[in-house]
């Protein structure tokens, strides 16, 4: 059976019929069988977890997608892992109209706001004989730290990490790794706070002085 399944994996024919049977040509959206009969013996929804009705839901079986303990994501969001898995820890918030597409790993007890957008996905577009459209998807993992506090409308960019206990401001565009315990905003977000354990202060960056 190993045997067989790995030969099937191999085969681009195989794979392209059973992509189409998961997935409507040109679409991101699964069909619906594989929503209501296949996905939940893949994706782990762990207790007390809510996903709210409005939710877009564009999960498929062959990668990960995970919500924690008492995680809730809220209405108009879309989430998609079609690309990288999507993982939720426990007690996070995901605010309405977010877009979640993989691979993303948020931590524990985050907020996100409204309308932020993550992308781990980016595409092509170097060969300009070909549609940007039909060029290949390169993917850099997008990692959120425990703690985090994300504004409305930030947008954060592939391979991006997010340290720990640390603020984006609204409407921010995320580019670089922001370490831990800092406060950034801006586009590109740039860090104007930090928090200083030896003064138990948060610095601002700027001015050197504590706020």
């Amino acid at each position: 059976m190993k045997l067989l399944l790995e030969r099937l994996k191999n085969n681009a024919q195989f794979k392209k019929i059973a992509h189409w049977m998961m997935i409507p040509s040109g679409e991101a959206r699964p069909r619906l069988w594989i929503k209501w009969f296949v996905n939940p013996f893949f994706h782990k929804h762990k207790k007390g977890s809510k996903i709210r009705y409005r939710t877009r839901m564009d999960v498929l079986p062959f990668n990960l997608f995970e919500i924690g303990k008492k995680a809730v994501i809220e209405d108009f969001s879309v989430v998609n892992n079609g690309v990288g898995a999507v993982i939720i820890g426990d007690e996070t918030l995901v605010g309405m109209s977010n877009v979640i597409i993989g691979p993303v790993t948020i931590g524990n007890h985050v907020i996100t706001a409204q309308n932020v957008v993550m992308s781990g996905l980016n595409h092509e577009y170097q060969d300009i004989s070909i549609p940007i459209s039909q060029q290949k998807v390169t993917t850099k993992p997008i990692k959120i730290d425990d703690e985090c506090w994300i504004g409305a409308n930030v947008v954060i960019t592939a391979g991006v990490n997010i340290g720990k206990h640390s603020v984006i401001g609204a409407g921010s565009v995320v580019t670089k790794d922001i370490p831990p315990y800092s406060v950034a905003l801006g586009n590109p977000a740039k860090i104007i706070k930090t928090y200083d354990p030896v003064s138990n202060s948060w610095v601002n960056t700027r001015t050197k002085s504590v706020d």
